[in-house]
């Protein structure tokens, strides 16, 4: 049973949405059946099981590895699953989406991540990216009557099955250099090659950071985001912007540090200028924006040059920083998008800044519970986004990496204002005519929003447990 300790968190998850299937099946037509239920219920047991396991090192198979590390990012996608799922009860019931699908396949994305996270071969960390892709390409188009959700899961599978081709590329000539796809392996592979490397190396490297760019956001691959997170459901669009870029963030750490270590000064200068491209391209063509789910499609390319400085600068404390953001990052992100889903109607999303007009005094709760997240996004403090963009920095300045620690206040400081905006909008702009709002917002709603702002709050006050506990994850790749 030994062999089997480390797939036990994502097992749970899968069991779950097995469940969520197996439900739907047997469900009367009209009858309500709390399928939700089930899939929060999983989760949870997922994230007992990590902790559980925290500071067991298991390995299953030899190719899975239930390190800190990996059980880490097993808890914040615990954590992100749970308010999706929390999220969705009102909109799986107002827009009549099938919820046994839905749940299952939010369920089988989140098993698909924790596969991500603890994959120590590159073909198994593969597996866990196609079984996390092709539930969320159905996902973002689930609303079949949509035109705008079914062209945004096309281009998104299109780009999604081109950037997997060059990621099984890198793969293959990972395997031509190390003769395996052991991550370890190839790590030492490299190494021996010397600081140089070879052409081999740099080919794989270069075919799996594009594969990697695609799920991240980053520049440029970038260009299906703003389409599939207007076209999908707000929820999902929450669950695409911080659920993937969680896993996707947690394999290139892995990845990075474990198999190309040996040769950072050489790649470094590269994610460099992606990272630059991405935090400039996200934070000003976001200012564009009239959407609410495209401009926060932009603001998730925006962050996602933000992590990448820490993947750049490749320390124990630049690693530790980005697993905090990502936490952050969760929090703020979910809950924001919360609020836009509760906004809507089975006619009408509800997602422009005209929407917003005068919902400080229509619903005033919402209004300061968004204000907060949108604050914490803009690295305001004392939130977690402002502590977040603190470490990753401060870790960027302490190795010379000044210019990029430069360029990422300076970008922050252009996306206040496209923050700032909806404020603005809610607050201060006179309505000429009131928004057609859906009904109010659930308990359960509001609620789960409250805890992601009070999370964000306190992490931004009192950060330093939780970067504790990031610094000691860590150490299982370092």
């Amino acid at each position: 049973m030994a062999d089997f300790a480390a797939v036990v968190p994502m097992l749970i998850v899968t069991l779950a949405g097995v469940a969520a299937m197996l439900a739907e099946a047997f469900r009367d037509p009209g009858e309500r059946m709390p399928i939700g239920g089930l899939g929060v219920i999983g989760l949870l047991g997922a994230g007992v099981a990590s902790v559980l396991l925290w500071g067991r090192g298991a390995s299953s198979f030899e190719v899975i590895r239930a390190d800190d590390f990996a059980l880490f990012v097993n808890v914040i996608l615990v954590m992100a699953g749970v308010l999706t799922i929390v999220f969705s009860a009102d909109v799986v019931e107002r827009e009549e989406l099938p919820s046994g699908e839905y749940y299952a396949l939010t369920l089988f994305a989140i098993a698909g991540m924790m596969l991500m996270a603890a994959a120590v071969d590159l073909l198994v960390l593969f597996l866990g990216l196609e079984v996390l892709s092709l539930s969320v390409y159905v996902l973002t188009g689930i609303r079949r009557s949509s035109v705008a959700g079914t062209e945004g899961a096309f281009k998104y599978f299109l780009l999604g099955a081109f950037s997997s081709a060059f990621f099984l590329y890198g793969i293959a000539f990972a395997f031509v250099v190390s003769g395996g796809t052991d991550i370890a392996r190839l790590g030492q592979a490299v190494a021996s090659q010397g600081e140089a490397g070879s052409g081999l190396v740099w080919v794989s490297l270069g075919l799996l950071l594009v594969g990697f760019g695609f799920k991240v956001a980053a520049v440029p691959f970038h260009s299906w985001a703003p389409d599939a997170y207007e076209g999908a459901p707000a929820v999902v669009t929450g669950f695409m912007s911080t659920g993937v870029k969680v896993a996707a963030f947690a394999a290139l750490v892995r990845v990075v540090t474990t198999a190309f270590d040996a040769v950072h000064a050489s790649w470094a200068p590269g994610v460099w200028a992606i990272a630059i491209a991405t935090m400039v391209l996200g934070s000003t063509v976001g200012l564009a924006q009239t959407n609410l789910k495209r401009m926060l499609a932009y603001s998730s390319i925006a962050h996602a040059g933000y992590l990448l400085v820490g993947v750049v600068v490749a320390t124990p404390m630049a690693t530790a920083a980005v697993l905090f953001y990502l936490v952050a990052y969760v929090l703020t992100n979910l809950g924001a998008f919360g609020i836009i889903a509760s906004l809507g109607t089975r006619d009408r999303a509800n997602d422009s800044l005209e929407d917003v007009v005068g919902l400080g005094s229509s619903r005033p709760a919402s209004a300061a519970l968004l204000t907060v997240l949108l604050l914490s996004l803009g690295g305001f403090p004392p939130t977690a986004g402002f502590i977040g963009k603190w470490y990753l920095f401060s870790a960027a300045v302490q190795e010379g990496y000044v210019g990029l620690a430069i360029v990422g206040v300076l970008t922050s400081v252009v996306s206040v204002f496209y923050y700032l905006r909806v404020v603005v909008k809610m607050y201060m702009t006179p309505e000429s005519s009131a928004p057609m709002l859906g009904s109010a917002p659930a308990g359960a709603t509001l609620a789960a929003v409250a805890a992601t702002v009070v999370g964000v709050l306190l992490l931004g006050i009192l950060p330093a447990r939780l970067i504790a506990l990031a610094t000691e994850s860590i150490s299982a790749i370092f």
